[in-house]
């Protein structure tokens, strides 16, 4: 750009226009020039290629005004369709699987769910590993659908809310201490055995113990003694026939034709043996036998 001068003449005067002294020019020429053009291009190739990533991105996230991916926002809270897989801690209030499906939490070492309080702390724990269950807690209980304890275990006992308990195993039922229970009754077809393979087996009841069988036999096996005591009452044996086929035989005493009748007779020291009947009593007290 040239810089002009102007002179105010008078008229009827002439002057000679002064000649240029100084030529100022303006703007960006030769290779500045061109580089400024070439940064303006690679700007606008960076911005296209940032804005074809940015579609690419969201075609391929899924993105929509309602979530992302099989992410979808609703008023109830988050749903999410398919297998999900999370890196970090999941925090929520609520989780449901979907009606027509169930809910699956799934690890290559272990599921564990937390319990915290207000201060953090957790007063609840529940690890699923590939060998065992374990819960930490104060209470750990089961309910029905109803809501009914079904069972429940605490640092005092354990309680069982159904009607009936049912052990499946071909050992039976294995109590290191005592059992205390209104009833014990075995299967239908099925027989009951209480034993105490090493050890004695007592049952204690205040108000009296009734031993049933409807249809069979009842059996007391022992390696030592079987005792039957009662501490205020009296040892009833109610039955048609009471045999003692094993008792040992002491020596006749008196007179008379026994026909194949004898009689029990008992030791000072409580030990029974059978004496052969006769008109009077044929026990001796100091029988061979008692000695």
């Amino acid at each position: 750009m040239v810089r002009e001068q102007y002179t105010t003449t008078t008229p009827g005067t002439s002057l000679e226009r002064p000649k240029n002294e100084y030529v100022y020019k303006i703007g960006i020429y030769g290779w500045r020039k061109r580089c400024l053009y070439l940064f303006v291009l690679l700007l606008l190739i960076v911005l296209v290629v940032n804005f074809a990533l940015t579609i690419w991105i969201l075609k391929v996230m899924w993105f929509s005004p309602t979530g992302m991916g099989h992410l979808r926002v609703t008023k109830e809270g988050l749903r999410l369709e398919g297998e999900s897989e999370f890196l970090f801690p999941l925090y929520a209030k609520e989780i449901h699987s979907r009606v027509d499906s169930s809910l699956l939490l799934q690890s290559t070492n272990n599921v564990t769910v937390n319990a915290r309080n207000s201060n953090g702390e957790v007063t609840g724990r529940l690890n699923v590993g590939p060998k065992m269950v374990e819960f930490h807690g104060q209470q750990f209980q089961i309910n029905s659908k109803d809501g009914k304890p079904l069972f429940t275990v605490d640092e005092n006992e354990v309680v069982i809310g159904t009607e009936k308990l049912r052990v499946t195993g071909p050992e039976g039922a294995l109590f290191e201490h005592s059992v205390e229970t209104p009833l014990v009754k075995a299967e239908a077809f099925k027989q009951l055995r209480l034993e105490s393979p090493t050890r004695s087996l007592s049952m204690d009841a205040p108000r009296g113990i009734n031993i049933k069988a409807q249809a069979g036999n009842i059996e007391a096996l022992s390696q030592m003694d079987i005792k039957l005591h009662s501490s205020d009452g009296v040892l009833l044996l109610d039955a048609e026939t009471v045999r003692l086929p094993k008792l040992p035989e002491g020596t006749r005493g008196g007179s008379g034709i026994s026909q194949g009748l004898y009689e029990i007779c008992v030791c000072p020291d409580g030990k029974l043996y059978l004496s052969v009947a006769g008109v009077g009593s044929t026990c001796q007290e100091y029988s061979r036998v008692c000695q």
